[in-house]
């Protein structure tokens, strides 16, 4: 089982940034893949980025590429997704997810957070 906690997530003007963080427990190896995806109203959740654990291999969706980093600090057993020049359309509550192994990039994760809602006004 692993248990996920974001946080960080908040109202922005567009072009601000965000940081959101989540905090990871149970139990965790290098076979796990940490993600971040979103969900905004009406719309289905939608892949952000992954990062495997330990951080050596990444990817981000071609919507945030260049705008969003994911990245971790995995002694701490966290992981972040740095957000930069914000839209209206990244609006969405966002989830940390944990997939064990499996597809890369991931499609979906085993482990859900409870999401952080980001709201981006023009």
């Amino acid at each position: 089982q692993v248990q996920l906690v974001e946080s960080g997530g908040g109202l922005v003007q567009a072009g601000g940034s965000l940081r959101l963080s989540c905090a990871v427990s149970g139990r965790t190896d290098s076979r796990y893949i940490m993600t971040w995806f979103r969900q905004a109203p009406g719309k289905e959740r939608e892949f952000v980025a992954a990062i495997g654990w330990g951080g050596i291999n990444t990817h981000s969706a071609d919507s945030v590429k260049g705008r969003f980093t994911i990245s971790g600090d995995f002694a701490k057993n966290s992981v972040y997704l740095q957000m930069n020049s914000l839209k209206p359309e990244d609006t969405g509550v966002y989830y940390c997810g944990a997939q064990y192994g499996g597809r890369w990039p991931p499609l979906s994760s085993d482990y859900w957070g409870q999401g952080t809602q980001v709201t981006v006004s023009s």
